[in-house]
């Protein structure tokens, strides 16, 4: 038993290649150092004695830039690559973060704010690009799999240093946030090789569905598996995909509740202490980083189809908040910290199966000319839900209650449930028809 699971997770991380790995590094370096954001509200308030009115306008300005900054970096990418608009991103945002710790004025902040994220948020599409650019069909999900997990373990030691940080002097944060950003850009600039200009015309030839694509770090790969039936030109005149964009982000609205809302909910209403909110909080992203990779592996050599799996996890995020919505709606003998966990295991269930084949899964919808946009689109979407997800969350929390905010989460996971599967059938039937089309 243990010889299999030693071999199943050997078997998860093989066949990447070193472009994908060392994307994997340049994230986790960059999200190690990711402090300024998690405690830009406090800095504010605390620092600059800011009223929270004002605080929320700085955040809701650094929402503004997060959705510019990805439809910015998702046309860039596609007109002059997404190696140089990574390179731009890491190098400008570490220094506008360097920067923006000398700034108190009110006005100077709100616009340094939107254009620190404006550049740091041109890296995801691109990002998103590149990763698809350097893996091959059959392991791409992986690769997801890999940047979010440089991603989730980045977060946990960039979370944990950055309160002992912001105990010390909050100026700190911004120069370890920077700094980090500044030596992620640095070593992406000196080791990644700079790719290749891909022939968008020859993507448009249908190939067979079980032709190995093969990759290079010289010669990426140009990801041929592209059939123009499958997708328009643009990501705005493609239906299909608009409409997936529109079910990730009911998703991503529901999900955000759990690092707005959840956590105030555990220590009000579950008696839950600080010390071990943080402790749930980091088990989320602990489990990813030790699971997520080798049952993405396993669903992946069954030939699961992506859609209903994406599905199952929207229903597994609606089940997760149904459980925090019973303590308000029956009498449970239950400890709080138990219903806490069981909130957590199941929530991040679902983003393991909702995140890395949905990522995959716009990759192949797209055509390598159009890629940035089209993951751009999808990251706006994103960016448009975890800015509304905290003004959702706190009105219906102050009008209503807490067991009313969950059933509406519920409802709102349920309708993103319903959506995806919906698109899954239409979906088939698309593809049914591509490969009908002689070559």
């Amino acid at each position: 038993m243990l010889q299999r699971t030693f071999h199943l997770y050997q078997r998860a991380y093989q066949g990447l290649s070193p472009s994908v790995w060392l994307l994997a590094g340049v994230m986790l370096i960059n999200r190690c150092g990711t402090m300024v954001l998690p405690y830009m509200t406090l800095y504010l308030t605390q620092k600059l004695h800011y009223s929270i009115t004002n605080a929320g306008i700085v955040m809701a300005i650094y929402g503004l830039g997060a959705f510019v900054g990805t439809f910015l970096g998702g046309r860039l990418t596609d007109r002059i690559g997404f190696y140089y608009v990574q390179l731009v991103s890491l190098l400008f945002s570490g220094a506008a973060l360097l920067t923006l710790q000398f700034i108190t004025s009110f006005p100077l902040l709100c616009g340094s704010v939107f254009v620190f994220t404006l550049f740091g948020d041109a890296f995801r599409p691109a990002n998103q690009t590149a990763i698809a650019y350097y893996s091959e069909t059959e392991n791409r999900t992986r690769a997801f799999s890999l940047n979010r997990l440089a991603i989730n373990l980045g977060w946990s030691v960039g979370g944990g240093l950055g309160g002992l940080l912001a105990s010390i002097n909050y100026n700190l944060l911004f120069w370890a946030d920077g700094l980090t950003c500044l030596t992620a850009g640095l070593v992406l600039w000196f080791y990644l090789p700079v790719p290749k200009a891909p022939d968008h015309n020859s993507s448009l030839v249908p190939i067979q569905l079980n032709q190995p694509n093969s990759v290079s770090d010289n010669l990426p790969n140009q990801l041929p598996l592209e059939l123009p039936e499958l997708a328009s030109t643009t990501p705005y005149r493609d239906t299909l995909f608009i409409a997936l964009v529109l079910c990730n982000t009911l998703y991503m609205l529901a999900f955000m509740q759990f690092f707005t809302m959840a956590p105030l909910y555990f220590k009000e209403k579950l008696d839950v202490p600080e010390q071990a909110i943080g402790l749930l909080l980091a088990l989320n992203g602990l489990l990813i980083v030790f699971i997520e990779m080798a049952l993405v592996y396993k669903l992946e050599s069954q030939k699961r189809q992506k859609v209903p799996l994406i599905t199952a996890g929207v229903l597994l995020e609606a089940v997760a908040y149904s459980v925090l919505a019973m303590p308000g709606l029956v009498s449970l003998a239950v400890p709080g910290m138990s219903i806490a966990l069981s909130f957590i295991l199941i929530v991040t269930f679902s983003e393991m199966l909702v995140m890395p084949f949905l990522q995959s899964l716009i990759v192949e919808r797209s055509k390598s000319a159009t890629r940035g946009q089209y993951l751009a689109v999808y990251a706006m979407g994103g960016a448009l839900a975890q800015t509304a997800s905290p003004a959702l969350g706190s009105q219906l929390v102050a009008h209503f209650g807490y067991s009313i905010h969950w059933l509406v989460v519920v409802g709102i996971s349920l309708a993103s449930a319903g959506g995806f599967w919906l698109l899954g059938k239409r979906w088939q039937r698309s593809e049914q028809q591509a490969l009908l089309v002689d070559p």
